[in-house]
């Protein structure tokens, strides 16, 4: 019998990695899918030098202890807040973007807690965008408070990767019970009028969604900035992971840095599957 698949968190006990836990459990309990919290050891893997960083005989004693009481006190409050959430944590010796990817062939989503400013949000921006640009799933990063009566958006931009981005968004927002807002984002000299593709697209998630509210529109200027926008008023932004249009680059260049450091509201990363629009 094939194990069924989870939604996996990359949980460090910080403030970040707890709100991530809050908005994974919310997600998990209303698509009834388990949740694992996987901890990086990442002593030492990171060691530049043995003369600099203490070898692994040198490990304290209590290392292991504290992380797996961490780990045991989050996996307790899960199951107090979220009791019909099938709840487990694990220790993986491996660097976080590492631990995360190789977790996200078993995975429905990652999901990762992110920074509100300064070098945290560079840290956690850069794991973010190693895990996003690599996992086998769909990656959140949460950061903000969104309103939960908020729309749920998402951002095509005629790449392979828009039918995933729309299924996905389709889906979280049919299950919030919000509308959902397709963004057809331009470069600054398209035109105003929607294209063929994105019609299309849309066309086909109102057929297998007949419940869900689905507001289109054209959305010109730069990428990032419409995002960003976007995301004042939005619970969930969803964009492709390797766009071809105006998106391209979202993850690997600088836009990566201003929505993750700008945006009010989780961010995920959709890539390219195979499927109808309405698929699981």
């Amino acid at each position: 019998m094939q194990e069924k698949k989870r939604i996996v968190i990359g949980f460090d006990g910080s403030p970040a990695a707890r709100a991530a836990l809050m908005w994974a459990l919310d997600e998990a309990s209303r698509t009834n899918t388990p949740a694992e919290l996987v901890y990086a050891d990442e002593w030492p893997i990171w060691a530049p030098a043995a003369s600099v960083v203490p070898s692994p005989a040198l490990r304290p004693e209590s290392y292991d202890r504290v992380i797996q009481q961490m780990l045991g006190d989050a996996v307790t409050d899960a199951r107090r807040t979220h009791p019909l959430v099938e709840v487990t944590a694990t220790a993986v010796p491996a660097l976080t973007s590492t631990a995360l990817v190789e977790r996200s062939a078993g995975a429905t989503m990652i999901v990762l807690g992110g920074g509100d400013h300064g070098i945290l949000a560079d840290v956690l921006g850069s794991v973010a965008a190693e895990v996003g640009a690599h996992a086998r799933c769909p990656v959140v990063v949460v950061h903000g408070h969104p309103a939960g009566t908020e729309p749920v958006v998402a951002a095509l931009d005629g790449s392979r990767h828009a039918p995933a981005v729309l299924r996905f968004a389709a889906g979280r927002a049919a299950a919030r019970d919000v509308a959902l807002r397709a963004l057809d984002i331009r470069s600054h000299h398209s035109a105003a009028a929607r294209g063929p593709v994105f019609d299309t697209l849309v066309d086909t998630a109102r057929h297998e969604f007949p419940g869900l509210r689905i507001e289109a529109e054209v959305v010109s200027g730069h990428a990032a900035d419409a995002l960003i926008a976007a995301g004042d008023t939005a619970q969930l932004l969803v964009v492709g992971g390797r766009g071809l249009g105006a998106v391209r680059g979202l993850l690997l260049g600088s836009p990566t840095w201003r929505v993750l450091r700008h945006a009010k509201c989780p961010l995920a990363v959709v890539h390219e599957t195979g499927g109808t629009v309405g698929a699981a």
